[in-house]
């Protein structure tokens, strides 16, 4: 299919009233249409990969596009420079979200741009470094101990950004990191009462409710089981 094609695809299915429920989950953005994500999805997969495709996309500034984008790229051909350009073009939740984990966790650099971004001032740049933390515990099922360890050290870091969409990311990398196997929960779970004693309101969420899940038996016999 053809940008054109696609564009006049994605506007037929403007729908006003998904576009108000967007913004009631916090995805508020410039321009939308409002297409349900598993038609985007869909579409996607009868695209196919095409990176030149996702960059016409993308530089369209619609979210849906944007999100079609993220779902068709190769990322084999993304760049260092590309991630940057994308990451700093984010302005909600839901397009960080898939782009972290649909394709940035799948280029060659996720690692360095997780330590990178989770040192910077933007919010959904600094919540892209944690989303790629939480993905990077699911997908990357190869990755050494090691890399998450470290990762753990950043979010005491930052445990204390009292901005929602931040503390949220650092909770869910510190659940998906302590999920990942009976090492690495005990690690979550001791960081995570260390957090809990920092007088910080932000601070003292992330790790109560990592700790409800952390520790929780459905999450206990998982693991075990692994063993």
């Amino acid at each position: 299919m053809r940008y054109g094609e696609i564009m006049a695809l994605l506007r037929s299915h403007y729908k006003p009233e998904n576009i108000e429920g967007m913004a009631r989950f916090g995805i508020v953005t410039k321009k939308a249409y409002g297409v349900p994500m598993p038609e985007l999805r869909r579409l996607a997969r009868q695209i196919g990969k095409d990176h030149d495709l996702a960059q016409r996309l993308w530089a369209s500034g619609v979210l849906d596009a944007r999100t079609l984008a993220a779902l068709i790229d190769d990322p084999e051909q993304v760049t260092e420079e590309q991630m940057e350009s994308w990451v700093a073009d984010f302005d909600n939740w839901a397009i960080c979200d898939t782009c972290c984990g649909s394709l940035f966790d799948r280029t060659k650099f996720p690692y360095r741009k997780a330590l990178a971004w989770s040192k910077r001032e933007e919010e959904f740049v600094k919540r892209a470094g944690f989303a790629l933390m939480a993905w990077l515990a699911v997908h990357d099922k190869k990755a050494e101990d090691t890399r998450f360890e470290r990762f753990l050290r950043i979010m005491r870091r930052e445990s204390s950004d009292e901005r929602n969409y931040v503390k949220k990311a650092v909770n869910w990398a510190l659940r998906q990191v302590g999920k990942r196997n009976a090492a690495l929960n005990r690690k979550a779970i001791a960081l995570a009462e260390e957090i809990r004693e920092i007088d910080s309101r932000a601070a003292r969420w992330i790790a109560a409710d990592a700790l409800r899940e952390l520790r929780s038996e459905a999450v206990q016999k998982r693991l075990a089981r692994g063993r």
